[in-house]
């Protein structure tokens, strides 16, 4: 290869190595951070949703809470009212008139719409108001729990010739037109004449203690007081964003009877459907409804729930919700915020990288320039940077003075080239041979001179650039450990860096090897821990056929230690046929290797873990001690003592922990291998 294509291939390969680095040092801000944002943003939108049906099925409880209560509250007046002496007293009595005129009070004191006493013939005694029909229907659950002595309250349907029969004024309430909704379950109906009643019966007891009850009935078709109650209390006053709206609402079926929901300004949305897609899944299914619906004319977050009579049939819903799109404007402007925020911080913080990134390698372009003109053959070429702190600034500092003494040498040597040629030239003829014979002896010791200052120049270059590698190698390490979620995306790219540091390393090796032999003939590699581990298995599987017992790998070490390999496996092996020896029965051996820092010191530790019968604290004590065994005649007491000295003099320690019964737990600590 020639010297123009040498420099042509390395500065290819520097270019390389630069755009690569650039490329690892902004794959964080360009592609992790956004991922790492889509991910907190979807993360954002799932919580934020969440959050707002949590609320809305919050509501509802709330909601189903205050209809209950006054189920409960409308049964306990009317079992107190059935309870009372002037009540008793008249109901047993002759006077019909004073106990109407008793369930008059107690009706409108109580807000509620019928109230009367029947046998269980259904012969009406005495009633508010005062019903067109001598007799009415007792076959209700209600009233028949109340015949039978057991007061009940609970929810009804009243068809509308019933409530005629006890007032005109209720049948008419309850009619409502109904009003064509998008979305609903086509109907030919034109209208809900149903009345949807709190209908609650007490026991009493007639003259000659015949059984009787004390009915109730209020009707909710309409009752705007009962439904903007509950509204109120379920939303009251910033309990929603500037903007949105409460609403509450109570279904016959799947027509709103009673609503604040609003069709335009000043009307109500009364007599409008449910879409098909929540009655089913209510009314015919008898689940609760908790996501965003399509409510007469506007998104609401919305919870409904079935409401059941006291046959046990699904009659109607119970609604609460609110207006969705507030919370969607300010869910999508939070979003924009964090997006336009992020834009601009990359915006700024990129072209610093850039400039940080042409700093660092500035002097490595110059570096390079400068040795491909010495190769051309420019021994004056220089880097003439100016003196920096960092590794690469010292070695450029470095790589001048070199130069400087090369040139240097290189003159002495061109003078005393020309000095020897002028003495031969004054040599008689009678010298020729002998002329020759120096000549060569000149060239000689010329090339002798030439190679060792070049190993001089070699050996000092070496030594320089073994710093910066080993800064690289440690530095992509650690984002390798950073990245250890998103590697696949750039393994091979990580891959050809530590291929190229290593065979920078490997020429450096070798350029040492050459210029000082003398001094390298015992140099140590670095380990893997997983590498010696693996390496230590096949010398111990003798031991491991005889017995059962399984063996289990974790090896999490990314860091390398620098200790003598045999040394290294001499310490494994003692272990683990320590730990083979306390399972005589069989178990579990775990090997184990993880990065560790042990008092701010970086490292690796490795484990070796048994389920053996374990060591007592008394045990423990002494397990390092020379000559101690508890093998009695299979050992001699020097394998852990050996085995700590040799830990102990890398730099590292060694620990255990054991419980009887429970097995023992051997961690070996050692330093990074700088």
């Amino acid at each position: 290869m020639s010297r123009a294509a040498e420099t042509s291939w390395f500065s290819t390969q520097g270019r390389s190595v630069r755009f690569r680095l650039l490329a690892i040092a902004l794959l964080p801000m360009l592609v992790i951070l956004p991922l790492l944002l889509g991910v907190a943003i979807v993360r954002f939108d799932d919580r934020f949703n969440a959050m707002l049906i949590s609320k809305v099925n919050g509501d509802l409880t709330i909601a189903h809470q205050y209809l209950a209560r006054n189920l409960e509250y409308t049964g306990e007046h009317v079992e107190a009212l059935g309870f009372s002496a002037r009540f008793r007293d008249l109901v047993r009595g002759e006077d019909r008139a004073e106990l109407q005129a008793l369930l008059e009070e107690r009706r409108k004191e109580l807000s509620l719409d019928f109230l009367y006493v029947t046998g269980r013939d259904g012969k009406i005694i005495a009633s508010s108001p005062s019903f067109d029909s001598p007799t009415i229907r007792t076959a209700w659950p209600v009233v028949e729990s109340a015949l039978n002595g057991i007061p009940s309250t609970a929810i009804d349907i009243f068809a509308n010739e019933e409530l005629a029969e006890i007032d005109l004024g209720l049948a008419w309430r309850a009619t409502l037109e109904l009003v064509p909704t998008p979305n609903a379950v086509p109907t030919d109906r034109r209208s809900e004449t149903r009345g949807m009643v709190v209908h609650s019966a007490s026991p009493v007891t007639l003259a000659g203690g015949a059984p009787a009850a004390l009915v109730s009935g209020l009707l909710l078709n309409q009752n705007l007081v009962f439904i903007d109650t509950i509204n109120d209390l379920v939303y009251r006053a910033a309990s929603l964003p500037e903007g949105s709206q409460g609403t509450a609402t109570l279904f016959l079926d799947d027509v709103r009877v009673s609503t604040n929901v609003r069709l335009f300004e000043d009307r109500r949305a009364l007599g409008t459907r449910v879409s098909a897609a929540v009655r089913s899944t209510v009314l015919e299914k008898g689940e609760t409804w908790l996501d965003s619906a399509f409510v007469v004319n506007d998104w609401y977050i919305s919870a409904y729930e079935p409401i059941v009579d006291s046959y046990g049939k699904r009659v109607g819903m119970l609604y609460v919700g609110f207006l969705e799109a507030p919370f969607t404007h300010a869910r999508y402007m939070t979003l924009l915020t964090i997006v336009v925020a992020f834009l601009v911080m990359t915006a700024a913080s990129v072209p610093i990288f850039l400039r940080w990134a042409r700093a660092i390698f500035r002097p490595l372009e110059r570096m390079t320039d400068t040795i491909s003109q010495v190769e051309s053959g420019d021994l004056g070429a220089r880097t003439s940077l100016p003196v920096a702190q960092d590794e690469i600034g010292r070695v450029a500092g470095h790589l001048d003075k070199l130069l400087n003494q090369l040139q240097e040498r290189d003159r002495r040597l061109r003078e005393w080239n020309e000095e020897l040629n002028a003495r031969v030239d004054e040599r008689t003829r009678e010298l020729q041979l002998a002329n020759r014979q120096l000549e060569a002896t000149t060239k000689q010791l010329i090339l002798s001179e030439k190679l060792a200052a070049i190993g001089e120049i070699t050996a000092g270059v070496a030594h320089e650039i073994n710093n910066p590698i080993a800064v690289m190698q440690g530095n992509l390490d650690v984002i390798r450990t950073m990245m250890s979620d998103q590697m696949d995306k750039a393994r091979t790219e990580f891959r050809l860096l530590d291929e190229q540091i290593h065979r920078i390393s490997q020429i450096v090796t070798k350029l040492l090897q050459f210029a000082k032999p003398e001094e390298y003939a015992g140099y140590v590699e670095r380990h893997a821990a997983d590498h010696v581990i693996a390496d230590c298995l096949p010398l111990v599987r003798h031991l491991l056929s005889k017995a059962e017992i399984n063996i289990v790998r974790e090896d999490c070490a990314t860091r390398l230690v620098l200790m003598n390999r045999t040394e290294l496996q001499q310490v494994i092996v003692n272990l683990v046929v320590n730990a083979i020896h306390a399972m005589p029965d069989g178990g579990r051996l775990t090997l184990r290797s993880a990065d560790s820092d042990l008092d701010g010191k970086p490292g690796l530790i490795i484990e070796i873990s048994d389920t053996g019968v374990g060591m007592s604290s008394e045990t423990m004590q002494k397990i390092f001690d020379p000559f101690f065994t508890t093998k009695r005649q299979q050992g001699t007491g020097l394998g852990l003592s050996i085995s700590q000295t040799l830990v102990t003099r890398q730099g590292g320690k060694i620990f255990a922990e054991s419980e009887p019964g429970r097995g023992t737990t051997f961690s070996i600590w050692l330093p990074e291998a700088a």
